[in-house]
């Protein structure tokens, strides 16, 4: 029956990715989102600072970044009383459930992504 379900290349059927990896990556492998996590993995933080700490994002897309990340139950969006009004963003108790695997994946770069190499696609976007 297998050997039935090979296509004319003999490979067997198409295998689906996880749909809890698919979830994960839909909203992590965005540009930036990563970065904005680990910046508030040690504490919260102001707007100003997030941007400040991630060089080369807009005002914009921190902005909509932080509101998907909102959205997903990862960060938390406190507005200071004022003046001035001053925005803190920390992360909940599922978006700190994340360091482990950021350390990994900061470890694996380390390891498979020397710093001296280009990476491919940089620079695009």
């Amino acid at each position: 029956m297998a050997e039935q379900q090979r296509d004319i290349h003999g490979a067997e059927p198409c295998q689906q990715v996880d749909a809890g990896i698919t979830r994960v990556f839909g909203l992590l492998g965005k540009r930036w989102t990563g970065l904005i996590v680990a910046v508030l993995m040690p504490h919260p933080a102001h707007f100003v600072d997030l941007r400040r700490a991630i060089p080369g994002i807009s005002e914009r897309m921190l902005s909509d970044r932080l509101t998907e990340l909102a959205a997903a139950g990862l960060v938390l969006r406190a507005v200071d009383e004022g003046p001035p009004l001053r925005v803190t963003y920390r992360l909940t108790e599922a978006g700190a459930a994340l360091e482990p695997a950021l350390l990994e994946l900061a470890a694996w770069a380390e390891v498979h992504l020397p710093q001296g190499q280009p990476c491919a696609g940089a620079g695009r976007e």
